[in-house]
């Protein structure tokens, strides 16, 4: 079964829970500025099985990484440990058991190692690793580049172990998809990234954390899913979903869009000699079949000559001020419109106006086409020509004017690919 995320009612107590993994996520992340790339998973005794994370007994948990592709664990050996699900109780270590760096990649792929034979416990330095306090059987197994396992050199991998688990248990995926056409759906064309970091969480505790897709078998139980936030991204899906109960097996896929040019040009532009010498008459005559408004309100015409009109428009655009927000609103609207007359911006693509834009559009999820946008701003001009501070109209007209804005200097595109340093997964 695949989840479609959507917004959901929460309860006085799952917000404030919510609260809490935020910080722990945003701080986490913070942590992890420059992490290491890659993936490890824990598996069976073939290394066929990704992320089976339940097993029978401890022999049963081999570790492995890889595949290879973009993004692979780096070439090199590896310490490896084992701890409760937080890491706050070591149970077991390389350091110590005659091959501290046991785990080797080459080439993007990892060896396949048995836990019990690579490690030593913590408690009296035999073979294997010590019984985990977590009432749930649950560990953690790390590699790192440092012996220390700082988060910054390290990888991690929870797991379970456990005496009569069930033998089908439910399989858990998280996936991340470029949302091109910001519908919160992963249509056909688009592409699954990797690299974005997420968190799966189970009776409060850290689960799984993880920065490329991941699939693994989980206990029968309900989980809380969470992205992590990136600058000049936004979630086309909740970021957040709680509960994922399984079984059956499920699917959460995490929509995003980064934000970006195209092709905007300011009001000082089309201000100076640059965009004077494109500015042709009839640009003058559609833009006077507009309702632009001057600061006391009244209609911005362009009915003398070519070089009249340029003159017109310079010292107009120059002038704009809030104080009328219809004022301003027509400037950065004729910004616009010359940008998409002179093919420097396409109108039918997709800028994001944020919260403004979800409360005056319903069911835009904050996103609107360039045309659309001009056209709810020369509507809005032909209705309310002065709007100085304190007037109903205002914040409408504002958030048009803002939303322009960005577009006028490159902020807040649609980008049609990932932004770097994301790109489409092979």
């Amino acid at each position: 079964m695949k989840i479609k995320l959507a917004n959901i009612p929460w309860s006085t107590a799952n917000l404030a829970a919510a609260a809490v993994l935020a910080l722990l996520f945003a701080a986490n992340t913070t942590l992890r500025a420059n992490p290491l790339p890659g993936a490890i998973y824990t598996t069976d005794v073939g290394c066929n099985g990704v992320d089976l994370n339940i097993y029978g007994s401890k022999a049963d948990v081999y570790l492995n990484g890889g595949p290879n592709h973009a993004g692979a664990l780096p070439n090199g050996s590896y310490y490896v440990k084992v701890t409760n699900p937080s890491g706050s109780l070591l149970l077991g270590t390389s350091i110590g058991s005659g091959n501290d760096t046991p785990f080797v990649v080459t080439g993007g792929l990892a060896n396949c190692i048995q836990l019990t034979a690579v490690l030593i416990k913590a408690s009296d330095s035999t073979p294997g690793y010590d019984d985990t306090d977590n009432n749930g059987g649950e560990y953690k197994a790390w590699v790192s580049t440092d012996p220390t396992f700082p988060d910054n050199s390290s990888k991690t991998d929870n797991f379970k172990v456990r005496e009569g688990a069930p033998p089908n248990p439910p399989t858990l995926c998280v996936r991340k998809f470029y949302d091109a056409n910001v519908n919160g759906v992963k249509d056909p064309s688009e592409c699954y990234i990797n690299g974005w970091p997420f968190q799966v969480f189970a009776d409060n505790n850290l689960y799984v954390e993880a920065e490329t897709a991941w699939c693994g078998q989980v206990d029968e139980d309900s989980y809380r899913v969470v992205e992590g936030d990136i600058t000049n991204w936004i979630h086309t899906t909740a970021s957040e979903l709680y509960p994922v109960t399984l079984p059956p097996d499920q699917t959460v896929e995490f929509g995003n869009v980064c934000l970006g040019a195209g092709g905007g040009l300011t009001l000082g532009f089309w201000s100076n000699k640059n965009g004077q010498n494109l500015e042709n008459a009839s640009d003058f005559t559609f833009l006077t079949g507009l309702c632009l408004r001057n600061a006391t309100g009244g209609n911005q015409d362009f009915t003398g000559s070519l070089a009249a009109n340029k003159t017109a428009l310079n010292n107009w655009l120059l002038s704009a001020s809030a104080t009328n927000m219809a004022y301003m609103l027509s400037a950065q609207l004729t910004a616009m419109e010359l940008n998409v007359r002179h093919g420097f911006v396409n109108g039918t693509k997709l800028v994001y106006g944020g919260d403004c834009v979800k409360s005056y559009f319903p069911g835009s999820n904050g996103f609107i086409t360039i045309n659309d946008l001009m056209t709810a701003a020369a509507t809005e001009l032909c209705l309310h020509g002065l709007t100085p501070s304190g007037n109903q109209f205002r914040a409408y007209q504002e958030c048009l004017k803002t939303t322009l804005d960005d577009a006028n200097n490159n902020k807040n595109f649609v980008q049609s690919q990932p932004c770097s340093p994301f790109t489409c997964a092979q």
